[in-house]
């Protein structure tokens, strides 16, 4: 690798094409629709038939027979031959739209909560609608500068954003999901699957038919509603649509919500083909987005700390897909895609700023750096003496992302045996612009941020930057596989290959030439692996492999630690950082059984991955907002997961248990706010010491029952354990506690296309918090106690109180 500093924005491979379902063919409820498109070859297994016991029809006429597919590599859509599941070296995690829709949210994230027994949501952000997804210790965030470790897929196209790799959850149209799948131990997924990656298969005409309106509203002005439609034309033409709108308050002060989303598909198949096109948009808007001192908390279950907080995020997106079955034993797939994605964030903080030790001019907080304006001279002060001065920063993304790619895939035999044989490469690239100010305000006793109208302007010295950034950066991202997978016997089956791939991140500072660079990441990463059917109902797996990611514009924008950035709106050069690469060995069993009551399935596994290089946002103590990024040496995430479901016609029961270790393997000193650190701010941390934000326990029960025909109810209970605060890497300091949430639904089906829901969430109405961290005390007073200084470091985020929310459903 090669470079030299930068700063900001975004790396998005985007059509690596390398998802991975699962999905239903089930003449079931409202959409299980099958699951054999859109970019990634199948891996497909027989189930057993529902049984003959049934509800009276609830939806519109649907697709065929059951069958559940699993996709591994990536591809385009169309009805490939399979690779039976039992062939699949690595743990398979799957949630359908059956499950989705049971969650009776629009946040998919809340279905993989409740469904994948490794899967933990931290509301971060402070906003249900903006989570933090982490699996195994890794995490798919939409907080810039959070150090990501799984890619997101949606149709095969990863849509990780370019600026810090960051997941937007918000953007994704919950109602048009067909399934959710999350692959682990597979280096076809491309950058930054260290953790795994997950796929969304989206649905269409061929595999959803009629029309749906949902409407559901409740507490905190809750109003939300949704509408499908699929059609079939002329048995090779199909056309599917969905549209979403919902309207939240929120429970905490300015954290209104307000979420668009449209998903539309046009496909065309016939024996040997298939084709679609299809394209999104959203317009979403969201408030309080930050943790809150804890201190607050016991005031007022709803308080934000320095407001105003707001994010808005824009998307739009055209993706081609194809695939061709060229042969019996040759099929040939390709995508094409673009998107463009706009984000907007005004977040109110408090500033360094204050007035100089020379009354009358603004300074920095050692009185002596000047603070100065957008035209290079010192601010003078124009504010009355005792104001406490915040600041507003602003900051602006536009990235736009161009990919193609292309699959071949051959089952001849090979040496007499079952063989499967995929090849592939793809290339993506994405342009972004962002832009950064920053002005001076004032904080009143209501934590609000007043702008004055004054802008912070570049230092000259080499201390943080807090004056306007303009930044644009290209991301071109490379990539080659292959893999095979050969029967050596009918029960026994290896599987080999690997990735090759190139990312080179170029940066052009559009006000000077500081944050000019321009770096350049390889890497090969194998893959290796093996299944062996014991008996027709239990398979055995094991598999190793590796996975890299780069760092992005804002880390390399960010990792000198004698001059932070206030992350993430303000960038310096700086040295580079190096790429990240994980290893990863997993093993365990699976199997599922035929009972009286239904379908037994159940599975249990155990995983390490270690990350060499990894890297951690560090904070600069005392100077609130400003930190950088460092490569930390040595971590490792590994553990157990476990879990046992039945499904019958009457009855659905899953119950699940996943531990998760998570440590540094190295000595290191690192920055912190924690009331254990030194006289210079600093901590030390200990080989062995557990990584913060990472509960080790996940414990998930959950039953839905027909208790007649029409009516059903159910309940699920989550329990997470106790997790160190972030900033507490050293573990000195209490941890945040542990939760237990219990939940309530119901669906009553007065006719043949109307159904009633309703649910209870929270029903003990506990109050927890989902992510803690340290804060700066000493920023700005408490004014809930006559302005003294915060004695509590703790800064939470508060989950929702005990919510009621009803809803009807029609079908066309």
């Amino acid at each position: 690798m090669d470079g030299t500093g930068m700063g900001a924005r975004r790396l998005l491979i985007a059509s690596v094409t390398t998802g991975l379902v699962l999905g239903t063919d089930a003449a079931i409820a409202a959409q299980d629709e099958e699951t054999n498109v859109q970019n990634l070859p199948a891996v497909e297994v027989s189930a057993p038939p529902p049984s003959t016991r049934r509800a009276a029809p609830r939806t519109p006429t649907r697709v065929a027979a059951p069958r559940t597919r699993i996709y591994v590599y990536p591809t385009s859509p169309g009805t490939s031959k399979g690779l039976d599941v039992d062939k699949v070296p690595s743990s398979i995690n799957a949630v359908d739209a059956n499950q989705i829709k049971r969650a009776g949210s629009m946040n998919v994230t809340d279905a993989l909560r409740d469904n994948i027994a490794g899967v933990n949501i931290s509301e971060v952000t402070g906003n249900p609608f903006t989570p933090d997804v982490e699996f195994r210790g890794f995490v798919a965030s939409p907080v810039t500068g959070t150090p990501q470790g799984l890619a997101v897929y949606q149709n095969g196209v990863r849509i990780n954003e370019a600026f810090s790799d960051a997941m937007n959850w918000d953007l994704i149209p919950t109602a048009a999901i067909r399934s959710v799948t999350l692959v682990t131990n597979n280096p076809v997924f491309g950058l930054n699957a260290l953790g795994g990656a997950i796929n969304l298969q989206m649905k269409d005409g061929f595999t959803y038919q009629g029309a749906e309106i949902d409407v559901m509203g409740g507490s905190f002005g809750r109003a939300q509603a949704s509408a499908q439609w699929g059609k079939t034309v002329d048995k090779n033409y199909a056309v599917y649509a969905a549209l979403e709108g919902l309207h939240d308050n929120g429970f905490r002060n300015f954290s209104q919500s307000d979420v668009r989303r449209f998903y539309s598909d046009v496909g065309y198949k016939n024996e040997n083909a298939e084709f679609h096109v299809n394209i999104g948009a959203a317009n979403n808007h969201f408030g309080a987005s930050a943790t809150v001192p804890a201190e607050l908390l016991q005031q007022y279950w709803g308080a934000t700390y320095t407001t105003p907080q707001t994010t808005a995020n824009r998307v739009g997106y055209l993706n081609l897909t194809g695939k061709v079955e060229a042969t019996p034993t040759w099929t040939f797939e390709g995508t094409a895609h673009v998107r463009r994605f706009e984000q907007n964030v005004v977040d109110g903080n408090p500033t360094d700023v204050q007035e100089c030790a020379t009354a009358g001019l603004l300074c920095f907080g050692n009185d002596t750096t000047p603070a100065n304006g957008v035209n290079g001279v010192q601010l003078a002060n124009p504010f009355p003496a005792g104001t406490i001065l915040g600041e507003i920063d602003r900051g602006s993304i536009r990235s736009t992302t161009f990919g193609v790619s292309g699959q071949a895939t051959n089952t001849d035999q090979l040496l007499g045996h079952d063989n499967r044989f995929v090849v592939g490469a793809s290339y993506d690239a994405s342009v972004t612009r962002y832009n950064a100010t920053a002005e001076i305000g004032t904080i009143g006793e209501n934590y609000v941020v007043s702008g004055s109208g004054i802008f912070l302007g570049p230092t000259g010295t080499p201390e943080p930057v807090a004056g306007p950034v303009s930044l644009r950066t290209v991301n071109q991202y490379n990539g080659l596989y292959a893999m095979d997978t050969f029967n050596v016997t009918d029960a026994f089956a290896i599987t080999g290959g690997g990735r090759f791939n190139v990312a080179r991140i170029s940066l052009e500072d559009q006000l000077g030439t500081a944050l000019n660079g321009d770096h350049t990441y390889t890497r090969f990463n194998p893959v290796i692996g093996g299944t062996y059917k014991i008996t027709p109902e239990l398979t055995a797996y094991a598999g190793y492999s590796e996975a890299n990611r780069v760092p992005t514009p804002l880390e390399l924008g960010c990792a000198d630690p004698a001059r932070p950035c206030l992350l993430a709106a303000f960038l310096v050069s700086d040295p580079p950082l190096k790429q990240v690469v994980s290893k990863t060995v997993e093993a365990g069993l699976r199997g599922s059984k035929e009972l009286n009551i239904g379908t037994l399935g159940w599975k249990i596994g155990g995983f390490r991955a270690t990350n060499y290089d990894d890297i951690l946002a560090v904070p600069v103590p005392g100077r609130t907002g400003f930190g950088y990024f460092q490569n930390v040496g040595s971590t490792r995430r590994q553990g157990l997961e476990a879990e046992v479901n039945i499904k019958s016609p009457t009855l659905t029961f899953s119950a699940s248990y996943a531990f998760v270790d998570a440590r540094f393997l190295d000595a290191l000193t690192l920055g912190s706010n924690s009331p254990f650190a030194d006289a210079d701010g600093n901590i030390q941390v200990l080989p062995g010491n557990q990584i913060p934000a990472v509960p080790r326990h996940r414990v998930k029960v959950g039953a839905e029952y027909a208790i007649t025909d029409v009516w059903k109810v159910g309940g699920n209970a989550l329990f997470v354990s106790s997790q160190y605060f972030v900033g507490d890497e050293s573990n000195q300091f209490a941890k945040l506690p542990s939760y237990t949430v219990f939940n309530l639904h119901t669906s009553y089906q007065v006719t043949k296309n109307l159904t009633f829901y309703g649910r209870v969430d929270n029903i003990f109405d506990n109050r927890y918090a989902t992510y803690g961290q340290f804060f700066d005390t000493t920023a700005v007073p408490n004014f809930t106690n006559g302005g003294a200084a915060f004695n509590d470091p703790r800064s939470l985020s508060p989950a929702r109180p005990r919510a009621f929310y009803a809803g009807m459903r029609v079908t066309f």
